[in-house]
């Protein structure tokens, strides 16, 4: 790695988050020599790599900055002898959201970005292109950190270890980091009167809380989400824990296990939003295009307040935290996807947990977490199976190992349903699933099709 004038790129430089990733970068001006930022995209995305670009050139002029800002579709040029390399890419684009969200809602089921078969899907198209980029880094820039925050985060982060056989990576969410923005002040305190311990996997993951005295605040901080503001992601319907749950348990649970723990209540309510054509991918849409025209202005050269609600806020910005740590050594706390060794035992060492760690020089080093109770133990291990298998699928393309996840996951009830499902989702997402091309041409062969009410649906969505 240089030390006097770092390389970034970032992979999905079209995103509307690459202002917020600028801004990072500009706030920490003092910690990073940055000489280069290569924003890179594929040809769908370059009407947006173009406008988001020429806005982060405004942002880093009106900073009063000498970096150059480079706008390209050639991967490859953009990697060569980087330094830091962040991934913010969404296979498909917003069409396979829609997707992802109306064909499982079409069946009765979950329709999710990054849960249920929406989440498996997702993954399915990504790890293949996360691999490829990892290849393209081991020739192009060996010494280059991997900062990914492209979801599933935890799946592609366990696809880059264990199958790219690359170490310097750390996957990011900004559940965790809304948690520790939000939580302080439920009970007029500050995060720096705090301390955090997180265990688990990407979005399923649950925390503990201590004060500055030492004495535990978690029950304290879950009484005061239960009467006001709970501190959600804007994509997650607020439905309250069971209290007696809570009580048991005493861990706060990330948010997104309301899709397991309440996932009645949040079923209903997203097949409600989808029969009023009201789904999350829509809402993002109209989100992204408000975005967009802002960024189109000319004078404007800052990040937009509307920014926060994407349900992806803050992503950027712990990337650039993650950076300069690792850049810096400053060994800071940070919830991080990374490799287990031993910090929550009831999972393997050797696969990557979502933790508490340590960031510097050194990377991630996790803090232990210990054992879960049983009923934690047996949820998590259940769900970091059904990643394993969902990762081996997405890279072998092996069908049965596909239906496995299915039949696994406890938001898609099993049998027939569960395999109409997967051959239908399979089929409509073909274009970029060249991993089971032989399956998907056996389907459409045999008549499996995208129902006409969903594809008519999507058509008129995009």
């Amino acid at each position: 790695m240089s030390h006097e004038a770092l390389k970034m790129v970032t992979i999905g430089g079209g995103s509307s988050y690459t202002p917020e990733l600028i801004e990072g970068y500009i706030k920490r001006a003092d910690q990073l020599p940055i000489k280069e930022i290569w924003l890179v995209d594929i040809p769908a995305g370059e009407t947006k790599l173009n406008i988001v670009g020429a806005m982060a050139q405004r942002m880093v002029k009106a900073a009063g900055l000498d970096w150059e800002v480079h706008l390209t579709l050639d991967r490859r040029a953009a990697l060569k002898d980087a330094d830091f390399v962040s991934t913010q890419f969404r296979v498909g684009l917003m069409q396979a959201r829609v997707k992802d969200e109306r064909i499982p809602g079409s069946y009765g089921m979950l329709g999710q970005e990054t849960n249920g078969a929406g989440g498996i899907f997702k993954a399915f198209r990504t790890v293949p292109v996360i691999l490829d980029i990892v290849a393209d880094m081991k020739a192009l820039c060996p010494d280059a950190w991997l900062i990914n925050f492209t979801n599933p985060s935890g799946m592609i982060t366990e696809a880059i270890k264990t199958y790219g056989q690359w170490d310097k990576v750390i996957g990011l969410c900004n559940v965790p980091v809304m948690a520790m923005m939000t939580e302080p002040a439920l009970i007029g305190k500050t995060l720096d009167q705090l301390t955090y311990q997180f265990a688990g996997i990407d979005h399923f993951h649950w925390h503990r809380v201590y004060d500055e005295t030492g004495r535990e605040v978690t029950m304290d901080i879950l009484d005061a989400m239960a009467r006001g503001d709970a501190g959600l992601p804007k994509n997650i319907f607020d439905v309250q824990f069971f209290p007696e749950q809570l009580a048991q348990m005493k861990l706060i649970p990330c948010g997104y296990h309301r899709y397991y723990y309440r996932q009645e209540e949040m079923l209903a309510h997203a097949l409600e939003e989808q029969a009023a054509g009201d789904t999350r991918a829509q809402h993002v849409m109209a989100i992204e295009a408000e975005l967009f025209e802002l960024y189109k202005d000319p004078h404007l050269d800052y990040k937009p307040k509307q920014l926060a609600e994407r349900g992806g806020a803050h992503y950027s910005d712990a990337a650039c935290e993650a950076i300069a740590s690792v850049y810096g050594d400053k060994r800071t706390h940070m919830v991080v996807s990374t490799l287990n060794r031993g910090a929550v035992p009831d999972l393997p060492a050797d696969h990557v947990v979502e933790v508490s760690a340590q960031i510097g020089a050194a990377g991630a080093i996790p803090l232990t977490f210990g054992h879960f109770q049983p009923a934690e133990r047996g949820w998590l291990q259940l769900m970091k199976n059904m990643e394993l298998v969902i990762d081996e699928a997405a890279v072998t393309g092996d069908y049965g190992l596909a239906l496995q996840a299915f039949l696994m996951n406890p938001l898609i009830p099993g049998g027939q349903h569960a395999k109409d499902l997967l051959d239908e989702m399979l089929v409509a997402n073909k274009a970029h699933l060249p991993q089971f091309a032989a399956k998907i041409a056996a389907l459409e062969a045999a008549g499996v099709h995208v129902h006409d009410e969903v594809a008519a649906h999507i058509d008129e969505t995009l």
